[in-house]
Parts: structure tokens; sequence; C-alpha cells
């Protein structure tokens, strides 16, 4: 019976494939898929990755960001089917795995040193001739 409901975890868990390889730092936007009614929609969920929890198909990773003043927290599971996709948009340098400590900083206080995904790529493609 355990053979079984491994199976079919990982199987749901592979079927996840759109999810960058990201850290504890940085900053992702998470693509939720949003269900309104009869309608679906894809909704998008920006901030900075505070926790990676677990292993295997249990993995999940935690989300904030400051909406209206307000910060806001989210828990996302690795192999949720309401996760569409997840894209790094910069790579935090960070020295915890664990930034709890964020929650009590404000304003400038709770940034954290980062550097663009991408933009190294762009220059040097820039300054190729073609």
């Amino acid at each position: 019976m355990s053979d079984l409901v491994r199976d079919v975890t990982f199987k749901s868990s592979a079927k996840n494939k759109n999810i960058q390889a990201f850290e504890t730092g940085d900053t992702v936007s998470v693509y939720v898929r949003v269900r309104e009614g009869d309608k679906e929609r894809v909704q998008a969920y920006k901030g900075v990755v505070l926790k990676l929890q677990g292993k295997g198909a249990s993995r999940s990773f935690t989300v904030r960001k400051i909406s209206a003043g307000v910060g806001v927290e989210r828990t996302f599971p690795f192999a949720s089917p309401s996760v569409d996709r997840v894209e790094l948009v910069a790579r935090g340098k960070v020295r915890r795995s664990k930034l709890y400590f964020l929650r009590d900083l404000k304003g400038k206080a709770a940034r954290l040193t980062s550097e663009l995904v991408g933009l190294k790529d762009d220059k040097a493609n820039a300054a190729a001739p073609a």
C-alpha cells in the first residue's frame, strides 16, 4: 500500500515542472491558478522567499510580499496543481536558511542585497558582434 501512495505522490509532483531553481532570499514570481465561480485565471504573487521546507513531494516554500503597507506571507507546496509556474526575478545574498527576521524590519531595512537574473547574459549578447 505504501508503494502505491508513494507512486501517486511522486507522479503528481513530477507534473509540475515549470519551477526554476531558487533559494532562500531570492525574489520570485509565483503564478497561481485562481478559480472564481466557473472561470479560472492565473494570478502573479511576487515576493521574497523566506524559507524552503521539507523534502520530496511534501516540500514547500514561503513567499513574503508587502501589499498596501502590510506584510503578507503565503506558503506554496511544490507539488500543488494550483501553482502554474515560478519565475526567478532576482538572486538574494543571504547567510541564513530562514529569514524570519525580515518580519520585524520595515522600509529600506527590509531590503536584501540582490542581483538581477539574466542581466549579465543581456550585456554579453549586446557586446558580441553580430
